[in-house]
């Protein structure tokens, strides 16, 4: 109650027409109590659409460098359980077979645990309130199972890889689905998992933060064909001066050095290149229904709101030391966001890289 009513009087105080213009909020900070948040937003390729297994050696040298920045906070670019659960109570604007590729079937685990999604997350942070320096074997595999109900799969496998392997088995909610599952993502090809949720058990940390947003998706359009159309045009017109770069990744993937490829797509010339080619020649399609805009727009729609998704994770940890793993267009958006809060510095992603 207390916290609604600040908000309510913050609101109220703030209410009153847009903000007037020419007022500095980049030194509202200057004489705040206590450090600065440390936000380091790491580019990434999805490793599932890799034609090359990536094998978990090879991801080692990343980890070592991401390890030292020791985070305190891992996000990670995935629906939540409460977005997932929202997507599904509203199946006429968000199509099962359009949600599908963002959340996982929880219908295993809420045979195995009891719960449905909300239920489990409400376990889950219960759990987490009271969780113990030295949690036991049992603990684990009950959090991951819930976590498993509550739609935060990743966040099952922080726990999962924590156990000892003779504790990777079946009990306290895990039945055989859930651990096949839960083998299968530890070994399997995702930077949610093989970077995200393998740094975090490292760390010692008990879960990772899913910030991903596809609410802004549901938009109408009349001509889909068209839509199409014109985007795929746009693309292709930026591909030329863009293909050079994406050749480039492309050796570096199959080289298998994954430290040298993340260097190099975190350059700023390298995405600077490839925001160009994508959404830079999109503002350019010059449909009569200026297609390429409502792409962009989408595209700004949804970082707004996965950016506002990482800032309520370390909302309540001032100081927090953040890792932000996330698809590599999204970078320069994230930094530029990020680095408009209050009380945040943007971590260089370059020398975060060099260092161990």
């Amino acid at each position: 109650m207390k916290t609604w009513v600040a908000s309510a009087a913050l609101a109220a105080l703030t209410i009153g027409g847009p903000a007037q213009a020419g007022v500095d909020l980049s030194a509202l900070d200057k004489h705040m109590s206590g450090p600065r948040s440390q936000v380091l937003v790491l580019g990434s390729v999805h490793l599932s659409q890799m034609k090359e297994t990536v094998k978990p050696e090879s991801l080692e040298p990343l980890l070592a460098r991401l390890a030292a920045f020791k985070p305190d906070i891992i996000t990670i670019e995935n629906l939540s359980g409460e977005g997932c659960d929202l997507l599904a109570r509203h199946p006429a604007i968000y199509p099962p077979q359009d949600v599908s590729p963002y959340c996982r079937d929880t219908a295993a685990a809420k045979a195995a645990t009891g719960l449905d999604v909300p239920a489990a997350i409400a376990a889950a942070a219960k759990l987490l309130a009271d969780w113990p320096g030295q949690p036991s074997a049992a603990q684990r595999r009950h959090l991951a199972a819930l976590f498993l109900a509550a739609n935060d799969a990743s966040s099952a496998v922080v726990q999962w890889l924590q156990l000892p392997q003779a504790e990777q088995r079946t009990g306290d909610g895990l039945d055989d689905a859930l651990v096949a599952e839960l083998r299968k993502r530890a070994t399997g090809s995702n930077e949610s998992d093989q970077v995200a949720a393998r740094l975090a058990a490292r760390l010692g940390l008990q879960r990772v933060y899913p910030i991903d947003d596809h609410t802004g998706d549901s938009i109408v359009i009349a001509d889909e064909n068209a839509y199409g159309e014109a985007i795929q045009a746009a693309w292709s017109s930026g591909r030329a001066k863009a293909a050079p770069m994406r050749e480039h990744v492309e050796a570096l993937k199959k080289g298998g050095d994954m430290l040298a490829l993340y260097r190099y797509i975190n350059q700023p010339d390298v995405m600077q290149l490839a925001i160009e080619s994508d959404f830079g020649a999109a503002l350019r399609d010059p449909s009569p229904q200026h297609y390429g805009r409502h792409y962009v727009a989408g595209w700004e729609t949804r970082n707004l709101r996965m950016v506002s998704n990482i800032r309520a994770a370390f909302r309540q940890r001032p100081g927090a030391r953040v890792l932000v793993v996330v698809g590599s267009s999204h970078k320069p958006w994230f930094d530029s966001l990020l680095g408009q809060m209050q009380g945040v510095e943007i971590v260089d992603v370059q020398k975060a890289l060099r260092e161990k």
